[in-house]
């Protein structure tokens, strides 16, 4: 079945913002790994750092689960969006849900990566240095087990909590203190753009499912007079 001349645009819209966010997230990724050593901080504002971190766990450094349950999910989880968006696209469905989505398999992408390939192609420097690029295998850990690199932080204010309040008092406390790369802010922004815009969309999305295979079993087994 050939394709609309929309359907096409849209195609080559989400293949560019696909490969467009894939290559800045890498690009700032290996340009922060060669040339700053792990938590040094360049100062950009008062409320923006670019910090180097590493870390093995999702978005924003959190980590609940193996690394390799979590490397391997992130695959599955973008085959799904990728297939699922080609679902889309033959439906007919707007571009704005399409943008977003995009987004977030362009994010997701960009951490597989990481997770995937750095552990097999950039050395471990050790305290104090800067990673270079090695032959292939011979990095500092092996498939899937790569560490994600993290850049990003926005220190929007921060205060010392009185001493008398219970628990917190006398700490110092950061308002968003999470360190976070470009695949996240793909991934967060298309998951919030997705909750505030297409709400609805979603939820006749979710709602079509089970629609759908009540659809199908009714054909499969027709009622009997």
């Amino acid at each position: 079945m050939s394709m609309t001349k929309r359907q096409k645009a849209q195609a080559t819209t989400v293949a560019a913002i696909f490969i467009g966010g894939l290559l800045v997230d890498q690009l700032v990724k290996i340009w922060v790994k060669t040339h700053m050593t792990l938590h040094e901080s360049i100062r950009i504002t008062d409320w923006f750092y670019i910090t180097f971190i590493e870390n093995n766990g999702m978005a924003f450094g959190m980590q609940f689960f193996d690394k390799f349950f979590l490397t391997g999910f992130r695959i599955l989880a973008t085959i799904a969006v990728a297939w699922y968006i080609v679902k889309l696209i033959r439906r007919g469905v707007g571009w704005g849900y399409l943008v977003c989505l995009a987004f977030i398999m362009a994010g997701a992408a960009g951490n597989i990566i990481d997770c995937v390939f750095y552990g097999l192609i950039f050395n471990d420097p050790g305290y104090g240095g800067v990673a270079h690029f090695v032959p292939f295998g011979e990095g500092y850990s092996s498939w899937f087990y790569g560490r994600v690199v993290d850049m990003f932080s926005f220190p929007l204010c921060e205060w010392d909590w009185p001493s008398w309040v219970p628990f917190i008092g006398g700490s110092h406390y950061v308002f968003f203190s999470y360190i976070f790369n470009v695949a996240d802010a793909c991934i967060s922004c298309g998951v919030i753009a997705l909750l505030l815009f297409f709400r609805k969309t979603l939820a006749t999305e979710l709602d079509a499912q089970p629609a759908a295979k009540e659809c199908t079993d009714s054909k499969e087994s027709p009622h009997e007079d």
